[in-house]
């Protein structure tokens, strides 16, 4: 999802570690203004932990890192490569991923694991527990495995598919030193459905649910034509929607006599008019997209009941609420002139998240260690991990992009890149490097330390930020009419 929002979003700015200074990470110059100070203090904490000494630190010479590490090839090469093209060639879209839920569990139950389906009132979430778990750190893997919606049916152009797979390796090799080892730790899969789609969006459900808590870390994977990492930081990706539908009711009547009846359809067109009229008054980078998802049976009755799903996008959820207003108001009015009646449903909402250096940038250079292509040299925008903001501001992570196709996602072409080299290789390197992370926080108890400090740090000055932008978005004051 996030790949494809990013295509329709203004990107502002050329982005700076922010260890070497402010990044110029906001969207808008309004968020920039107000984010001043917010970002000084950030490259504050930034140069305080020295996150390239931790880089060079973690990934010099390790043996023990290494045999790990081998073991997840050895896992994505002999048995989940195959898994991963299973599913590609079998795609089920959100809430309705049975046949790649069920070949997860069953591949983890064979690595002792115990797998929990339906979970958080959602019948293919899962929550999977290696059987000698042995305290903290509590290692956390996130999987996803729905395909996307097309024209043509289910099919994987955004390689949802090879996640699951990914992931596994990564827990499964961690779980096996831990019992080799004797060490500390324990190693929990989180399968997490419909990624692709709202309501409900599965992770925010599954967070207020309670089914993250007590991880000290989580890191998941996902396709990319390119390999990548954030910058640190919050609030600056794609990821603040309100998802609304508008369903207008009116009254039927034959089409030669239609003042008899009311025309719910007409609302709904007279819905997307005035959120026309009204963009001049909404910033420039507010995104209101919609389509009509019922709009009548038969040419000559008049509509009682039209239906409008709208995705409402601003690049921080502070101003959004206004926008979703400005939408919401554009739907009564429609109401009102045609002479029917609407109902509102905020029925879902994503928010973006967290993203820290002390994971990304170590991520970033074992991805780079174990051979991943088309590297980019700079951090991108800060993003949270998972794509819904909600896991990522209450636990750090990681999400692994390695290069795993030459195309754009959500394309057919992204989908046949997953069963060839370009995919295989790309998946193999985001379970090695996803391995490496987990041994480096599970084995360095002062790296944990230092992802704590910035998690926590960047988490309050999050909420400073926030509470900025409140400040600064003033309405105008409308004086009645004399």
């Amino acid at each position: 999802m996030t790949h494809r929002i990013l295509t329709s979003l203004t990107l502002v700015g050329t982005l700076l570690l922010a260890a070497a200074g402010p990044a110029r990470a906001q969207e808008t110059d309004t968020e920039r203004q107000a984010a001043r100070d917010v970002l000084q203090k950030m490259a504050a904490l930034e140069k305080s932990l020295d996150v390239p000494g931790i880089v060079n630190k973690l990934t010099a010479a390790d043996p023990g890192r290494d045999a790990v590490v081998a073991r997840a090839h050895e896992l994505m090469t002999t048995e989940l490569l195959a898994l991963a093209d299973d599913i590609t060639t079998h795609p089920e879209i959100g809430f309705q991923e049975k046949r790649s839920v069920a070949a997860l569990a069953d591949y983890l139950r064979k690595h002792d694991f115990t797998v929990q389906v339906g979970v958080a009132g959602l019948d293919t979430a899962f929550i999977a527990r290696y059987n000698r778990n042995n305290g903290a750190p509590n290692l956390g893997v996130i999987v996803e495995y729905d395909a996307l919606r097309g024209t043509k049916g289910a099919f994987h152009g955004d390689q949802h598919s090879a996640q699951g797979p990914v992931g596994i390796a990564a827990a499964v090799a961690m779980a096996e030193w831990l019992t080799k080892t004797h060490s500390p730790g324990s190693v929990t899969v989180f399968g997490t459905p419909g990624e692709e789609m709202m309501p409900p969006n599965a992770k925010t459900v599954m967070t207020k649910a309670g089914v993250f808590n007590g991880m000290d870390i989580l890191v998941r994977s996902h396709s990319t034509s390119a390999t990548s990492r954030p910058a640190p930081g919050f609030g600056t990706c794609c990821m603040n929607i309100d998802g609304v539908k508008y369903t207008f009711s009116g009254a039927p009547a034959h089409q030669l006599t239609a003042w008899n009846g009311r025309n719910a359809l007409e609302g709904v067109i007279h819905l997307f008019t005035n959120v026309d009229s009204v963009r001049a008054s909404i910033r420039p980078e507010a995104r209101i997209e919609g389509n009509i998802t019922e709009g009548g049976a038969a040419p000559n009755v008049v509509p009682d009941r039209a239906q409008a799903d709208f995705y409402i996008r601003y690049p921080d959820e502070v101003y959004l609420r206004q926008v979703t207003e400005f939408v919401d108001n554009a739907a009564k009015a429609a109401a009102l002139s045609t002479g029917t009646k609407v109902k509102i449903d905020h029925y879902g909402q994503n928010r973006d998240g967290i993203s820290v250096a002390t994971l990304s940038e170590v991520g970033f250079a074992y991805m780079k260690k174990y051979g991943a292509t088309n590297v980019l040299p700079d951090p991108g925008k800060p993003q949270g991990y998972e794509e819904t903001g909600s896991v990522s501001r209450e636990i750090p992570g990681l999400g692994f992009t390695s290069q795993s196709s030459y195309a754009p996602n959500h394309t057919y072409e992204m989908l046949a890149d997953a069963t060839k080299e370009v995919g295989h290789h790309g998946f193999t390197v985001d379970a090695e490097a996803m391995t490496a992370l987990l041994y480096d926080f599970a084995t360095h108890p002062e790296y944990r330390e230092a992802v704590h400090k910035e998690f926590t740090g960047i988490q309050a000055l999050f909420a400073e930020y926030l509470t900025d932008l409140e400040k600064v978005y003033k309405t105008p004051n409308v004086p009645d009419p004399q």
